[in-house]
């Protein structure tokens, strides 16, 4: 028997609320990073202490199995990519050349700026040299996000990557032969069986007993664990984002089909029972509609309890608007993960979006779409954190850097204004560097 008959509905028509007003309202699951802080924290101090021990007992502990090894063998990769279903590795072919085509125009070119004749600045795009990228592999297994991770990594031109996945009971405690598959196929060959907050903590401290060197970034979704995680070795190393438990965000109004909401909520919810999915609408009619479909439609999906559970959690809902201003209002505030528009008039509403992870635009857009083969990235910041983070892209791994050269007749002509500032901020000794290089010659600091 179907345990949610209806979303939860949240109606906001009538009120103008301020941001601090709908962030109080906007659906959201109580489990948030915080609260995972304090385990994840013993877990980190376990890897950092006990090395490969500590993670071949933490995945004991949390996956069911003791791996036979934690670095992949090289031929276990090469075997996986010989047993790879055709099918399967046509489609990942077919995603790895769009994601790469797509991720190739997010790599800026290097410029120079004249400044003045004999002064200039080159802004150069720097990639890190090793990386650490993790593929979950809980509840579902994600060759895709091998592809989203590694291939953004590879544009970026980072010369070394570490690849993580939790080790599967299923498969004898190694990581699923599709995720190595799929590793294989991009030339990466240093993975690990390893998985959640112990695995980030391997990645960022490094593990010297099986020859793990620690690495500059880490990328990659995953549970709760793997946000808090990331959030607690930031700093030590650079994340893309807290990408935690997925979550969904559709804008529609009365043109929208309401079987097309429904599967794309469903399609999210499948995911993890703490995966949000929000309709956001002016119609009272497709709110209706929506509810009224749901019921068949969880009950035929094969993941039938964990839809329900999602479904059912405070951080799913129908939240019902005035208009598509109002809208594009609760979606800024929420800040979704993935956005979709199935309006009368897309352009219209995206021209007032300002914060989403990514953008799925019109009837034919699911976000299942840029999950596998659109050529966008699907790594995306949850949580709300796309109110001011980036989704997974080659910059991610580039770092601009600026890199000055004046010669002795540029550095003249602004002497005087160097030393007029660190005259100004009481630190005579940059004035001091300037005149070193001019001794006996008062040109341009008289």
């Amino acid at each position: 028997m179907l345990r949610i008959p209806k979303l939860r509905v949240i109606d906001v028509r009538g009120r103008a609320l301020s941001t601090a007003e709908l962030l109080d309202i906007v659906p959201r699951a109580g489990a948030g990073v915080d609260s995972a802080v304090d385990a994840v924290d013993a877990i980190i101090a376990e890897v950092r202490t006990g090395g490969a021990d500590a993670l071949l007992a933490q995945a004991e502990r949390f996956d069911g199995v003791r791996p036979p090894y934690v670095r992949v063998p090289a031929h276990e990769l090469s075997a996986a990519l010989d047993a790879l279903n055709p099918e399967v590795r046509a489609a990942l072919d077919e995603a790895i050349d769009r994601v790469r085509r797509t991720t190739a125009a997010q790599v800026p070119e290097q410029r120079t700026t004249e400044v003045a004749p004999g002064a200039r600045i080159v802004q150069r795009w720097q990639p890190v040299s090793r990386v650490g990228l993790y593929v979950p592999g809980g509840k579902a297994v994600y060759p895709s996000s091998v592809v989203m991770n590694v291939v953004a990594a590879q544009v970026a031109g980072v010369r070394s990557i570490a690849l993580a996945s939790p080790p599967q009971r299923e498969h004898d405690g190694g990581v699923h032969p599709t995720i190595l598959a799929a590793a294989a196929l991009l030339g990466v060959n240093e993975v690990y069986a390893m998985g959640g907050a112990g695995a980030i903590a391997a990645l960022a401290y490094g593990v010297p007993g099986i020859g793990l060197d620690p690495v500059q970034v880490i990328t990659g979704p995953g549970n709760l664990f793997v946000a808090t995680a990331k959030r607690a070795v930031k700093g030590i190393v650079g994340i893309d984002s807290e990408a935690g438990p997925t979550e969904i965000l559709v804008i529609a109004d009365r043109t929208a089909q309401p079987d097309y909401v429904v599967a794309d909520l469903i399609s999210q919810a499948e995911h993890d029972e703490l995966a949000g999915s929000v309709l956001v609408t002016d119609s009272v009619e497709l709110a209706d509609a929506v509810q009224a479909a749901l019921p068949a439609a969880v009950a035929r999906t094969r993941h039938r309890a964990r839809v329900e559970t999602a479904l059912a959690g405070e951080q799913s809902a129908i939240v019902l608007v005035d208009d598509l201003a109002q809208a594009a209002q609760v979606s800024n505030v929420y800040g979704p993960e993935h956005l979709e528009l199935q309006v009368a008039d897309n352009a219209a509403l995206l021209a007032l979006i300002e914060n989403a992870g990514a953008i799925f635009v019109g009837d034919h857009t699911p976000v299942s779409l840029g999950d596998y083969v659109a050529g966008s990235n699907h790594v995306l910041p949850t949580g709300g954190q796309a109110r001011f983070a980036a989704g997974l892209g080659a910059y991610t791994f580039l770092r601009p850097q600026q890199i000055i050269e004046y010669d002795r007749d540029a550095l003249a002509e602004v002497a005087r204004h160097v030393e007029s500032l660190s005259d100004a901020e009481q630190l005579p000794a940059h004035g001091d560097a300037v005149r070193a290089r001019f001794p006996g010659d008062a040109r341009g600091l008289d």
